[in-house]
Protein backbone atom coordinates (compact mmCIF):
# COMPACT_ATOMS: atom_id res chain seq x y z
CA UNK A 1 0.00 0.00 0.00
CA UNK A 2 1.13 3.45 -0.63
CA UNK A 3 2.19 6.17 1.49
CA UNK A 4 0.59 9.50 1.99
CA UNK A 5 3.71 10.42 0.65
CA UNK A 6 3.61 7.90 -2.01
CA UNK A 7 -0.15 9.11 -3.21
CA UNK A 8 -1.71 7.76 -6.52
CA UNK A 9 -1.20 11.83 -7.67
CA UNK A 10 2.20 12.18 -8.86
CA UNK A 11 4.04 15.40 -7.68
CA UNK A 12 6.87 16.95 -10.21
CA UNK A 13 9.70 17.58 -8.70
CA UNK A 14 10.00 21.17 -8.71
CA UNK A 15 12.67 23.10 -10.31
CA UNK A 16 14.14 26.34 -8.97
CA UNK A 17 13.24 29.08 -11.14
CA UNK A 18 16.15 30.01 -13.24
CA UNK A 19 17.77 33.53 -12.70
CA UNK A 20 16.92 36.07 -15.28
CA UNK A 21 20.31 36.41 -17.14
CA UNK A 22 22.16 39.92 -17.49
CA UNK A 23 24.62 41.15 -19.59
CA UNK A 24 28.04 41.73 -17.43
CA UNK A 25 27.48 44.96 -15.66
CA UNK A 26 29.28 47.23 -18.02
CA UNK A 27 32.35 49.27 -16.38
CA UNK A 28 32.53 52.70 -16.32
CA UNK A 29 35.56 55.00 -17.55
CA UNK A 30 37.14 55.61 -14.24
CA UNK A 31 36.56 52.53 -12.74
CA UNK A 32 38.49 50.44 -15.51
CA UNK A 33 41.21 53.31 -15.45
CA UNK A 34 41.86 52.65 -12.03
CA UNK A 35 42.06 49.01 -12.55
CA UNK A 36 44.99 49.56 -14.81
CA UNK A 37 46.81 51.55 -12.73
CA UNK A 38 46.47 48.74 -9.94
CA UNK A 39 47.53 46.44 -12.14
CA UNK A 40 50.21 48.31 -13.34
CA UNK A 41 51.67 49.10 -9.92
CA UNK A 42 51.51 45.27 -9.56
CA UNK A 43 53.79 44.62 -12.11
CA UNK A 44 56.55 47.39 -10.77
CA UNK A 45 56.13 45.88 -7.61
CA UNK A 46 56.97 42.44 -9.11
CA UNK A 47 59.60 43.94 -10.97
CA UNK A 48 61.75 45.62 -8.38
CA UNK A 49 61.87 42.04 -6.40
CA UNK A 50 62.49 39.96 -9.75
CA UNK A 51 66.36 38.84 -9.24
CA UNK A 52 66.39 37.07 -12.87
CA UNK A 53 66.67 38.45 -16.25
CA UNK A 54 64.22 36.35 -17.64
CA UNK A 55 61.47 37.51 -14.70
CA UNK A 56 62.60 40.63 -15.85
CA UNK A 57 61.82 40.69 -19.20
CA UNK A 58 58.70 39.18 -19.06
CA UNK A 59 57.71 41.51 -16.40
CA UNK A 60 58.97 44.97 -18.96
CA UNK A 61 57.62 43.63 -21.31
CA UNK A 62 53.98 43.21 -19.67
CA UNK A 63 54.38 46.67 -18.23
CA UNK A 64 55.03 48.04 -21.91
CA UNK A 65 52.08 46.52 -22.92
CA UNK A 66 49.87 47.27 -20.47
CA UNK A 67 50.77 51.00 -20.73
CA UNK A 68 50.81 51.06 -24.28
CA UNK A 69 46.62 50.24 -24.31
CA UNK A 70 46.12 52.53 -20.81
CA UNK A 71 47.76 55.63 -22.83
CA UNK A 72 46.01 55.24 -26.27
CA UNK A 73 42.77 54.71 -24.48
CA UNK A 74 43.12 58.02 -22.23
CA UNK A 75 44.82 59.63 -25.48
CA UNK A 76 42.08 58.55 -28.15
CA UNK A 77 39.08 58.28 -25.97
CA UNK A 78 38.52 59.50 -22.26
CA UNK A 79 41.08 62.82 -22.62
CA UNK A 80 39.09 64.53 -25.33
CA UNK A 81 35.64 63.84 -23.35
CA UNK A 82 37.08 64.74 -20.41
CA UNK A 83 38.59 68.16 -21.57
CA UNK A 84 35.65 68.93 -23.54
CA UNK A 85 32.71 68.44 -20.94
CA UNK A 86 35.27 69.90 -18.24
CA UNK A 87 36.90 72.86 -20.96
CA UNK A 88 40.39 71.77 -18.97
CA UNK A 89 42.99 73.56 -20.29
CA UNK A 90 45.30 72.11 -17.47
CA UNK A 91 45.01 68.26 -16.41
CA UNK A 92 45.22 67.08 -20.01
CA UNK A 93 47.90 68.55 -21.28
CA UNK A 94 49.93 67.75 -18.39
CA UNK A 95 48.69 64.33 -18.67
CA UNK A 96 49.61 63.89 -22.05
CA UNK A 97 53.26 65.49 -21.29
CA UNK A 98 53.62 62.85 -18.70
CA UNK A 99 52.78 60.25 -20.94
CA UNK A 100 55.42 61.13 -23.36
CA UNK A 101 57.69 60.99 -20.95
CA UNK A 102 56.37 56.99 -20.30
CA UNK A 103 56.31 56.64 -23.75
CA UNK A 104 59.94 57.37 -24.40
CA UNK A 105 61.01 55.25 -21.20
CA UNK A 106 59.06 52.01 -22.77
CA UNK A 107 61.04 53.08 -26.28
CA UNK A 108 63.98 52.50 -24.13
CA UNK A 109 63.92 49.24 -22.54
CA UNK A 110 60.89 47.74 -24.65
CA UNK A 111 62.35 44.61 -26.02
CA UNK A 112 65.97 44.94 -24.59
CA UNK A 113 67.39 42.84 -22.19
CA UNK A 114 67.44 43.73 -18.70
CA UNK A 115 70.87 43.92 -18.46
CA UNK A 116 72.26 46.04 -15.83
CA UNK A 117 71.66 49.35 -13.79
CA UNK A 118 71.21 51.50 -16.54
CA UNK A 119 68.42 49.36 -17.72
CA UNK A 120 66.65 48.76 -13.76
CA UNK A 121 67.23 52.73 -13.03
CA UNK A 122 65.25 53.32 -16.58
CA UNK A 123 62.15 50.82 -15.38
CA UNK A 124 62.29 52.08 -11.74
CA UNK A 125 61.78 55.76 -12.85
CA UNK A 126 59.13 54.68 -15.08
CA UNK A 127 57.83 53.22 -12.64
CA UNK A 128 58.03 56.51 -10.65
CA UNK A 129 56.62 58.80 -13.55
CA UNK A 130 53.16 56.34 -13.25
CA UNK A 131 53.00 56.59 -9.73
CA UNK A 132 53.08 59.97 -10.18
CA UNK A 133 50.75 60.49 -13.03
CA UNK A 134 48.43 57.84 -11.23
CA UNK A 135 48.25 60.18 -8.21
CA UNK A 136 47.41 63.20 -9.95
CA UNK A 137 44.78 61.53 -12.18
CA UNK A 138 42.59 59.52 -9.34
CA UNK A 139 43.31 62.38 -7.01
CA UNK A 140 42.10 65.48 -9.80
CA UNK A 141 40.76 64.36 -12.76
CA UNK A 142 39.14 61.11 -11.34
CA UNK A 143 36.72 63.06 -9.02
CA UNK A 144 36.25 65.84 -11.77
CA UNK A 145 34.84 63.41 -14.17
CA UNK A 146 32.64 61.58 -11.65
CA UNK A 147 30.89 65.00 -10.94
CA UNK A 148 30.72 66.14 -14.21
CA UNK A 149 28.04 64.99 -16.61
CA UNK A 150 30.44 62.85 -18.67
CA UNK A 151 28.35 59.52 -19.55
CA UNK A 152 31.62 57.51 -17.96
CA UNK A 153 29.54 54.10 -18.82
CA UNK A 154 29.52 54.82 -21.83
CA UNK A 155 32.94 56.22 -22.46
CA UNK A 156 33.98 52.65 -20.53
CA UNK A 157 31.80 50.27 -23.07
CA UNK A 158 33.73 52.82 -25.90
CA UNK A 159 36.96 52.17 -23.88
CA UNK A 160 36.47 48.54 -23.38
CA UNK A 161 35.88 47.61 -26.85
CA UNK A 162 39.13 49.56 -28.03
CA UNK A 163 41.12 47.81 -25.45
CA UNK A 164 39.87 44.54 -26.75
CA UNK A 165 40.88 45.61 -30.50
CA UNK A 166 44.37 46.69 -29.30
CA UNK A 167 44.92 43.80 -27.05
CA UNK A 168 44.40 41.66 -29.74
CA UNK A 169 47.35 43.25 -32.00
Amino acid sequence: MPTAAQSATPTRARKPAAKPTRAPRQQDAVAMLREDHKKVAALFDEYEKARSANVKRRLVESICAELTVHTTLEEDIFYPAFKAALKDKELVPEAKVEHQSVKDLIAQVRGREPDGEDFDAKVKVMGEFVKHHVKEEQNEMFPKATKSKLDLVELGRQMAERKQQLMAQ
